[in-house]
């Protein structure tokens, strides 16, 4: 991957493909790789003749590490993918996040407006209001010194995904327990950024598509039928409905 020096952190990117740029950022114990290249996800955006930019969050993939939950806030990371935008010279794109990307997503959207064409927040949804629990049984999970020592279990689906990625945990036990703010109803309700929201019916992580598309002022919703917070991000279905949103609301994937 390639390197960039967002202010003192180095950051690790990918870029495919040429035409409109949409910028990815993948979810929790994920990476640029896993969440979008291997789910299809390039390649569904470069057929439909988009850029797609694919960020490794700090703290994961190859972008550098780090041991304190005060360097891991959403807004921090947004920042990160606001200076890689900046590092490519990109003026504006679209953006998608799943999970923890959607709130890195949304902060991106709340503080840098003018850099943000149209928005996805995917596999959040309700729950970037109200706000998701469990972060301390997922870093014990994280922590723990093999998989059989996880009682909890949903927290040790997230300790199973974070091996199969060959992930740092200590570093990934950091960033959750970074404050994960709750996002305030007029924050979002100020947004006037074309939104998406996407959520699978079975996914409990995400919370309600329609509790954040009633807030979001100029946003619609998709529910992805019988699919679950880690099976939603490589759906059909969701693949579908980003890229018609991306020509209502972006445009075609013309060169620039």
């Amino acid at each position: 991957m390639q390197k960039f020096n967002s202010a003192g952190v180095e950051i690790a990117y990918e870029v495919w493909g040429q035409g409109k740029p949409v910028l990815l950022i993948h979810g929790f114990a994920s990476n640029a790789f896993v969440n979008w290249r291997d789910t299809g996800w390039v390649k569904a955006l470069n057929d439909a003749g988009y850029q797609a930019i694919a960020i490794d969050n700090r703290g994961h993939g190859e972008s550098e590490k780090f041991y304190d939950k005060a360097l891991y806030s959403a807004p921090l990371m947004a920042d990160d993918a606001r200076r890689l935008l900046d590092h490519l010279g990109i003026a504006r794109a679209a953006v998608m996040g799943y999970s923890m990307g959607a709130r890195i997503s949304a902060f991106l959207t709340m503080q840098y407006p003018e850099r943000v064409a149209c928005a996805v927040f995917a596999g959040l949804a309700s729950r970037m209001i109200t706000g998701v629990g469990g972060a301390e049984e997922i870093a014990a999970a994280l922590e723990a010194p093999n998989l059989a020592a996880v009682v909890d279990r949903g927290a040790r689906g997230f300790r199973v995904f974070a091996d199969s990625t060959k992930s740092d945990r200590a570093a990934l036990a950091a960033c959750i327990r970074s404050t994960r703010v709750k996002i305030k109803e007029e924050a979002l309700a100020a947004i006037r950024t074309p939104v998406l929201v996407v959520a699978g019916e079975l996914d409990e992580v995400a919370g309600p598509v329609e509790g954040l598309t009633s807030v979001i002022p100029n946003s619609q919703g998709v529910v992805l039928p019988k699919r679950n917070h880690m099976n939603a991000v490589g759906d059909s279905g969701y693949k579908a409905a980003v890229v018609t949103f991306l020509a209502q609301s972006y445009g075609l994937g013309e060169l620039i």
